[in-house]
């Protein structure tokens, strides 16, 4: 009997020595299982961190000609057969614009401090210019901004979110011509005046880079427009110009009075090299962070275009027999001008890829794509989402923070975007994107205790499912689901509303013990159970 005693001691030691001694937790354990890079953090951020949920205009407000609103290249595009996966429009969506005290109400239940969302252009001004105030559209943004003051939640406000006024394209071919520059400088300043006594913060232009390339390249988003590496240089230059004029507006009339914030906000995956022994892998890494988030960012935190887009631009431009090049040239005192006109370096990243050097391309016809020279494609068993470029890395985004930080001189960063899409199902137990959320936000975590990177806000998209743009409502990014076969929209909370919830009420993840150490003290009580029941029946 003693001898049992002694073994049944030493059982319970080993296994409680276990329980105790802290292993590594991992969210994607047969995956990403790395110690040093993949093992989860149990801390909480900086006091004052920022927590936000966000939407944007034509993907939930519907009431796409309500009340005198005017139409937006959405409209138009989403409305032409064939633009759009089962020809889905917006002119309904998520209803918001006549549901938003439900979106509010949605945002107080998860005590997220802000919700970012967007400013439809042609529903204030509805040909695009000064001479046409639509004051329903100034009167439906009021009521939203004064119910979010209200309810204690901060706005935060982007400008543009994709729906330029349909007007502007047919006048001077929208964000091709350079009367634009003047017209959103025109239009920002409309905003400050009707609604900058309460938004403190204010984003220009969400993601260039994918209004110059998917609407202006590819063709795949509005306006529709295809290019040879071409167009999409053009539209940048324009939307660099025009987020400049916006903030010097801000800052030179607007600031001492509203003391408010403004910068843009920027996506970008990150782009690891396949094989980081090899130069050349490093070097298309390096040069195609430059392509993507530096071809925006250089301009406006360090001056001027990166130089490797400048000498590649201007080679293959001169050997297609071009007499300059296709990247259009900034003046000095444009240069000037847009320095340093962001108050913080606002970031959409959803994935990363890997990338080799593309020594094989031609570089005719030009492109984009064969300016840069990279091969990019996703590693083997990444998991991923139902957006089919949408790969979930978790430590993609603590290097991209890490990277932004060296590059830029340690900005302030808000994270304005950052999710994971699903089929369009009826399932409210998403346990792919609360494994994406909490993944992702720990590797934020990570970069803001760790690295010391300046991560200022973390904001989830999207506060419900929405119109996903050429994808129509086949995809959802939601944390509340919408029923969108019901006119009444319903919106139901999704268990991922949930975590994030628990993530913004605890700041973080909680020390103490991991769902790993739960499972193995789950396992030694169950041991030690059997183990008195044997003793006794020994006895």
């Amino acid at each position: 009997m003693a001898k049992l005693s002694v073994i049944v001691l030493a059982l319970l030691f080993v296994v409680v020595s276990r329980v105790s001694s802290e292993e590594p937790y991992f969210v994607y354990p047969e995956i990403y299982n790395d110690p040093e890079r993949d093992a989860f953090l149990f801390d909480k951020f900086p006091d004052g961190f920022k927590w936000c949920a966000a939407t944007s205009s034509y993907q939930i407000e519907g009431g796409w000609n309500a009340d005198g609103k005017g139409v937006n290249i959405w409209d138009t595009f989403s409305h032409e057969p064939g633009n759009v996966q089962n020809d889905d429009n917006g002119d309904v969506a998520c209803d918001s614009y006549n549901k938003w005290k439900e979106d509010v109400k949605l945002l107080e239940d998860m005590k997220v401090m802000n919700y970012r969302f967007s400013i439809s252009w042609a529903r204030i001004l509805p040909d695009g210019t000064r001479g046409s105030e639509n004051e329903a559209g100034v009167d439906y943004y009021n009521n939203l901004i004064n119910d979010l003051v209200a309810a204690g939640i901060e706005p935060y406000v982007t400008l543009y979110h994709w729906d330029l006024p349909q007007a502007l394209v047919d006048s001077y071919d929208g964000w091709m011509g350079e009367e634009i520059v003047d017209d959103f400088g025109d239009y920002a300043r409309f905003c400050y005046e009707k609604f900058g006594d309460r938004v403190k913060y204010w984003i220009t232009l969400n993601e260039p880079y994918i209004i110059a390339q998917l609407g202006y390249e590819y063709g795949s988003h509005a306006p529709g427009v295809s290019g040879n590496g071409d167009k999409t240089y053009i539209v940048s230059h324009n939307l660099i110009k025009s987020h400049a004029k916006a903030w010097h507006i801000y800052n030179d009339e607007f600031r001492s009075t509203q003391n408010g914030l403004i910068g843009i906000t920027l996506n970008s995956d990150w782009f690891e090299p396949e094989n980081r022994d090899e130069q050349a892998d490093l070097d298309a890494s390096e040069r195609m962070m430059q392509f993507m988030l530096g071809w925006y960012a250089h301009p406006i935190f360090l001056g001027d275009y990166p130089e490797v887009m400048k000498n590649r631009i201007a080679n293959l431009s001169a050997h297609q027999g071009l007499n300059e090049s296709r990247l259009p040239e900034f003046t000095a005192e444009e240069i000037e001008y847009i320095k340093d006109t962001s108050d913080f370096f606002g970031l959409n990243h959803y994935t990363s890829l890997l990338v080799n050097d593309n020594v094989d391309h031609e570089p005719d016809p030009p492109s984009w794509d064969k300016d840069h020279g990279v091969n990019r494609f996703p590693g083997e068993n990444w998991p991923r989402a139902e957006s089919e470029w949408l790969y979930s890395v978790p430590w993609g985004i603590r290097r991209l923070l890490v990277w932004i930080k060296e590059e830029y001189g340690d900005p302030s960063v808000y994270v304005t975007e950052n999710g994971f899409s699903t089929a369009d199902i009826d399932d409210l137990n998403d346990q792919g994107r609360i494994d994406y959320y909490r993944s992702y936000i720990n590797e934020v975590l990570k970069a803001t205790i760790v690295d010391n990177v300046n991560v200022q806000a973390y904001t989830a998209w999207s506060l419900m499912d929405n119109f996903e743009w050429a994808e129509g409502y086949t995809e959802r990014f939601g944390i509340h689901y919408v029923d969108f076969n019901d006119d009444e929209r319903p919106r139901s909370q999704k268990e991922s509303a949930k975590e994030y919830a628990r993530i913004v009420a605890n700041n973080g993840f909680e020390k103490g013990v991991s769902a790993a150490s739960t499972q193995r003290f789950g396992l030694a009580v169950f041991i030690c159970c059997v183990l008195f029941h044997l003793r006794r029946f020994v006895n």
